[in-house]
């Protein structure tokens, strides 16, 4: 079994289904693009895999290391070993990256919080894999942050916090070429270090040339209507989606 798995999921925003059926399935070590245009479902999977309240499912199950977390709070999923990265991260004035990393750490480790020496020693270590100046720490969390640095600060929590499956919803999105590549990066050097899987969901391609992906799947609808490899990509960018639009609307009907 994966240790992200999802089956058969339906999810119906007010009184909209968004998803269709949906089933995907990715273990720590592997990395999938999830792709499709605006509005496929793509940030709506996202988000219900993280347990946002807003997002209601209807049918279906997801499960991950073997429980299932389809009702579970937001916490309780992050603190299990997912992470969501997400496409506009919310800045927390007077509260420093640092402190806010120590706290994170703190919350999935319950009664046992991490000693200052080795947070320290981590924080160090994160850093200089990342290569992120120590300095950026101390700043308050994503407050006055560029695009850039926001990213730079979220590959920096998941190297603190060592997920075991990295969600990261459309974090390319209006990125410069820097700032991307400290996305990709952070991303390449996660997956080598700790073995962390991800998910990236997004409608370019052109994070994908920067971290390949062993695993593609396309969202139309509400549905993933094709699976398979890097050459995928190479296909929509070459061709767009309208050849897949056709080709599942010939399907359907």
């Amino acid at each position: 079994m994966a240790d992200l798995e999802i089956k058969n999921l339906h999810v119906r925003v007010e009184d909209r289904e968004i998803l269709k059926g949906v089933d995907l399935s990715v273990s720590k070590g592997e990395v999938h693009a999830l792709m499709g245009p605006n509005g496929s479902g793509k940030s709506t999977l996202a988000n219900t895999i993280m347990g946002h309240p807003g997002y209601e499912v209807t049918d279906g199950e997801i499960t991950f290391r073997g429980e299932e977390i389809t009702e579970a709070d937001p916490e309780d999923r992050a603190q299990a070993g997912l992470f969501l990265a997400f496409q506009y991260p919310a800045a927390i004035p007077g509260v420093s990256v640092a402190n806010f990393l120590r706290m994170a750490i703190n919350a999935k480790r319950d009664d046992d919080p991490i000693g200052v020496k080795e947070f320290g020693g981590e924080l160090k270590h994160a850093t200089e894999l990342l290569h992120v100046e120590r300095e950026f720490t101390s700043r308050h969390l994503n407050d006055g942050f560029s695009g850039g640095e926001k990213k730079r600060c979220e590959i920096l929590q998941m190297a603190m916090l060592k997920p075991e499956v990295a969600v990261l919803d459309e974090t390319d999105s209006g990125l410069d070429i820097d700032a991307l590549r400290t996305v990709a990066e952070g991303v390449n050097t996660l997956h080598g270090e700790i073995g962390m899987g991800a998910l990236i969901i997004t409608h370019y391609q052109r994070i994908l040339h920067y971290v390949e992906p062993q695993f593609v799947h396309i969202m139309l609808e509400g549905r993933i209507v094709r699976e398979g490899g890097a050459e995928l990509v190479e296909q929509l960018e070459r061709e767009g989606y309208d050849w897949l639009r056709d080709e599942v609307g010939a399907v359907d009907g």
